[in-house]
């Protein structure tokens, strides 16, 4: 109904004053991927359903174009916003155009997806179709320290992979049969999202190897070479109008590297949130660098 009322709208101002530019929404998919407010510039969910919701009840909207540029992260969140996204598109009729920057690697990849289309530089990074975990063991260097690891559980697996206890064999295999699963799904949704246009050998493209925009192009995995400017030119002419959605200025303190500060979820900065903080801010850098970024 809503989607009549604002074609109605659209038609009459048409026919009243003559045909507008049209008007594309975009949204920026910046960031590692994850739950909560892990990163100071995560992606989750939460934080980009009010945007989704935006731009595709922008009225008179012709398409909704996604910048994404991410590293990956959650599986989980990345599959929630890439179906928030779909279910949409197929509610209000609008087209969805993606356009990959630096990196749309693993989750990153997985929001592309999202897109009827997508499109990226000749030097985007792109793929990384796998899954990953990682972790510190910690037992010799408690023993070289005189510290006695007490760990009580109910539930023989509950401890799993502990990182001040001995790795077991079963733990690690029952870790690996987990995230072959998370594969299969990953597997599943980009062969339903890219179907036919998958080119080249299955095996090199669920490798979770990553490739370049021009290769990507090669390989079916995106549809072409090109920034997001000329793609809406040439499909909407050059009057064409693009609408950010969400976009705001940085605050000061965002600017510093020094967290959020008041009014940012209402939590404020202070010293005892630094150490955390630093933590966040490694463990995303950690992300970026597995891509050269």
């Amino acid at each position: 109904m809503q989607r009549k009322i604002s074609k109605f709208i659209h038609t009459l101002r048409c026919t009243l004053f003559g045909d507008p530019p049209p008007k594309v929404a975009v949204v920026r998919l910046y960031g590692v991927i994850a739950a909560g407010k892990r990163f100071r510039g995560g992606i989750n969910m939460a934080s980009v359903a009010g945007q989704l919701e935006q731009a595709f009840s922008m009225p008179g909207v012709a398409a909704v174009a996604l910048q994404v540029n991410s590293p990956g992260g959650s599986p989980v969140q990345s599959a929630l916003i890439t179906g928030r996204i779909r279910a949409l598109a197929r509610e209000k009729d609008i087209p969805v155009l993606v356009f990959a920057e630096d990196v749309a690697a693993s989750g990153g990849y997985m929001l592309a997806l999202a897109g009827d289309e997508i499109y990226a530089n000749e030097s985007s990074i792109v793929g990384s179709i796998g899954v990953i975990s990682s972790g510190f063991g910690f037992t010799e260097a408690i023993k070289k320290l005189g510290i006695e690891r007490r760990l009580y559980t109910a539930g023989e697996s509950k401890a799993m992979l502990d990182s001040f206890s001995e790795e077991k064999e079963e733990d690690v295999e029952r870790l690996k049969a987990i995230q072959l699963d998370i594969h299969e799904h990953f597997k599943t949704l980009v062969k339903d999202r890219r179907g036919k246009r998958l080119k080249g050998l299955r095996a090199r493209i669920f490798s979770g190897d990553v490739f370049t925009g021009t290769d990507a192009v090669k390989m079916g995995l995106i549809d072409g070479i090109g920034d997001i400017r000329t793609v809406l030119r040439d499909r909407f002419g050059k009057k064409v109008r693009m609408r950010v959605i969400g976009e705001r200025k940085p605050r000061f303190s965002a600017l510093l590297g020094l967290g959020r500060s008041m009014g940012d979820g209402g939590e404020s900065n202070t010293m005892a949130d630094l150490p955390q903080e630093m933590l966040s801010a490694i463990e995303e850098r950690l992300f970026w660098n597995r891509f050269g970024l």
